[in-house]
């Protein structure tokens, strides 16, 4: 199999509008405005969070909010993009190493479960209310996610076959790949169980030994 190929997220800054024209400071004062986000919509719940109340919590007038996005629904969609480019970033960060095809695998997925660990928060709420996301955002927010799958789905084929590597067919790379995105969620979507019993580095263990025995298993 050949190098690990390099994907990107598509840009999809100029999706939503901003009346801003310094690309980096649009990027620094959404985040701000997206971490404020996801805390009201926790608390408050989606429907009873105004983009009053969101401009207050992020320290910006209603006017100065109004700048950066629209709506809230495009705050909503803003903060399914975020979570995608952290993973994005530390899935790639985690491919640039030089490990053994194991423990290359094993890095990629400890780096994802501790993004999926950071914004848990975000994770969760993301997957509560997208039903509300507009139909083109919806199709994004899908695009995006099959995109980070994408990312397992090619490291594990560009180790598939090498050294004492199994090699792996397109139905198993797929699966695989699926196993290590729904995993790393898991740990924000049963929180509420799993980390009673587990810190997330007993988490990481424990699912990086299960997802390499289902690899062995094909030998």
């Amino acid at each position: 199999m050949g190098r690990v190929k390099k994907f990107k997220l598509p840009a999809t800054d100029g999706e939503v509008p901003t009346q801003i024209k310094n690309p980096e400071l649009v990027r620094k004062r959404r985040r701000q405005i997206v971490d404020s986000t996801v805390n009201l919509f926790i608390e408050h719940g989606y429907h009873k969070t105004t983009t009053r109340m969101i401009a207050k919590a992020a320290h910006f007038s209603i006017g100065s909010l109004y700048e950066y996005v629209s709506s809230k629904e495009d705050l909503l969609y803003l903060v399914c993009k975020t979570i995608h480019e952290e993973v994005w970033d530390a899935v790639e960060n985690a491919l640039s190493g030089t490990d053994k095809e194991k423990e290359r695998l094993a890095r990629v997925i400890r780096h994802y479960f501790y993004v999926c660990d950071k914004m848990g928060d975000h994770i969760l709420m993301m997957y509560q209310v997208t039903q509300f996301l507009p139909e083109k955002w919806k199709v994004r927010v899908l695009v995006n996610e099959l995109n980070i799958t994408d990312i397992f789905i090619n490291a594990l084929s560009s180790l598939s076959g090498k050294n004492n590597f199994p090699n792996l067919d397109d139905k198993i790379l797929n699966l695989v790949g699926h196993n290590i995105s729904v995993l790393g969620q898991m740990w924000a979507f049963r929180r509420w169980h799993v980390q009673r019993n587990f810190t997330i580095e007993e988490y990481i263990k424990i699912q990086t030994d299960f997802i390499l025995g289902l690899i062995f298993l094909q030998k």
